[in-house]
């Protein structure tokens, strides 16, 4: 009986996690998508992102690092430095 029990909450806790996952993996494709329409890359492919990426000029490469910075960034395990600054600053 335990031992049933236990393997339907691993199981639910898996199909959660799966679930968790590709509902990660489809936003970022949706992200990486948007940005190949947004600069007009017709070519979908890492090689047709660099070839605009030396085309760019300084602003537009440091506007797109922003922006995958900000997509991409792990939102666990890092310091919040404001609170830390507005803290000191009270």
């Amino acid at each position: 009986m335990k031992n049933s029990v236990l393997k339907g909450i691993l199981g639910a806790v898996a199909v959660a996690g799966v679930a968790v996952i590709a509902k990660k993996v489809i936003e970022r494709k949706r992200f990486v998508k948007g940005i190949f329409n947004e600069y007009g890359i017709k070519e979908k492919s890492p090689f047709a992102l660099a070839d605009k990426i030396r085309e760019m000029d300084e602003e537009q490469y440091q506007e797109l690092k922003g922006k995958f910075k900000k997509e991409f960034a792990s939102r666990c395990c890092h310091k919040n430095f404001d609170k830390k600054e507005e803290f000191a600053e009270a």
